[in-house]
């Protein structure tokens, strides 16, 4: 009884101050005690319907669609009923699970987007996995096409030869089909092996920077791929028939001559068509790529000045012009790896801003507050 008194008293006397209410106490205290257990349960269910209340504001807008229709008035949720009153308040935990089952965060109810089973953890780990197979299945299908074609060059002669034969005639058949290759369509084979390079020169940056084997960024390396495919190889192709057109000389200031344009005017052009077309690939808009651009330029330029002038000395010194640029694109193995950087990093990082942006505005308003 005196459990039912002190109940009693903390839902009706507000305002002990209160005459009014006072009074109303008093009165209540002169009731049997069976009548004062059903106010106290009155009261009670009272105060459930105020909680119940402020979650039903919180989803008030939200359309119903049940196929009863006594279900949905006005796309209200129903719970006036005394039978809902009787159940206990659902948690702020069991209202996100309502939400995440109904659609909610997509606009509106609808097919549940995943089991109650399936945890945003486990379809991230589900996503890796297909991502890493993914990767796996490119790079070993390309690398299995590159030695085969390498190995079976001599294919059509191998009658009778042994493995030892084999092995120690492809290198040189190889290098012949190349050098024919050059004169039937020297920009096509030009093209095809810069595209080669700066795909594999932006994956060896990402597992540089990081990244596993197999969890590389290949929309990411496609561009880099592409960039050097359809621009690298055509316009080096032009740039080192005309470098020798501009210096037609042959004493001992040429090279060194050839060395310093090179890594003036052909790299800094080079360069900025780089970074500008990997911004148009990604979408950017134009002020943030030259913003980007004019911020990255120098540095660029002068990281060239770490790696180039040494290779350059054999580049315009000791191999021929048609040769040049498979020498160059030997060593832009590690020159990709440092533009690739310089053009991905601020571009990831402002990604990656924007994330975090989106994800601490939706956990601020995803989650009604429950009072």
């Amino acid at each position: 009884m005196a459990a039912v008194n002190t109940i009693a008293s903390q839902t009706f006397v507000t305002l002990p101050n209160s005459i009014y209410s006072l009074t109303k106490y008093k009165a209540f205290l002169s009731l049997p005690s069976s009548s004062r257990i059903r106010i106290a349960d009155v009261g009670a269910r009272k105060t459930r319907t105020l909680a119940t209340g402020a979650i039903n504001e919180e989803i008030r807008a939200i359309p119903v669609q049940i196929g009863d229709i006594s279900d949905q008035q006005e796309g209200r949720v129903r719970g006036n009923d005394e039978g809902f009153l009787d159940q206990p308040i659902p948690s702020t935990g069991q209202i996100v699970g309502y939400a995440l089952e109904s659609g909610i965060g997509d606009g509106g109810v609808g097919v549940a987007a995943c089991s109650p089973s399936d945890s945003p953890v486990e379809v991230g780990d589900r996503d890796k996995l297909a991502d890493r197979i993914i990767n796996a299945s490119i790079v070993l299908a390309a690398g299995t096409f590159a030695i085969t074609k390498l190995l079976t060059i001599d294919r059509d002669y191998w009658h009778g030869w042994t493995i030892f034969e084999i092995l120690r005639y492809a290198p040189l058949h190889n290098w012949a089909a190349y050098e024919e290759a050059l004169k039937t369509n020297p920009v096509l084979a030009k093209m095809m092996i810069s595209g080669i390079v700066y795909s594999m020169g932006d994956w060896i940056a990402q597992c540089y920077a990081g990244k596993p084997l197999f969890d590389f960024d290949r929309t990411r390396m496609f561009r880099s791929g592409l960039t050097g495919f359809a621009l690298h190889g055509s316009l080096s192709h032009y740039y080192y028939e005309i470098c020798e057109s501009v210096f037609p000389f042959h004493s001992w200031w040429v090279v060194p001559a050839k060395v310093a344009f090179d890594q003036t005017v052909w790299s800094a052009i080079w360069n900025s068509i780089y970074f500008v077309t990997l911004g148009f690939l990604r979408f950017e808009s134009p002020a943030n790529i030259f913003g980007e651009l004019k911020a990255t330029f120098w540095p660029m330029l002068t990281a060239g000045w770490k790696l180039w002038p040494f290779a350059h000395l054999i580049t315009y010194g000791v191999v021929p012009v048609e040769q040049r640029l498979l020498w160059v694109d030997c060593v832009e193995l590690v020159w990709v790896m440092i533009l690739s950087t310089y053009s991905n990093e601020k571009s990831e990082a402002r990604h990656s801003e924007a994330i975090l942006c989106e994800i601490s505005a939706e956990s601020v308003t995803a989650v009604p507050e429950v009072l």
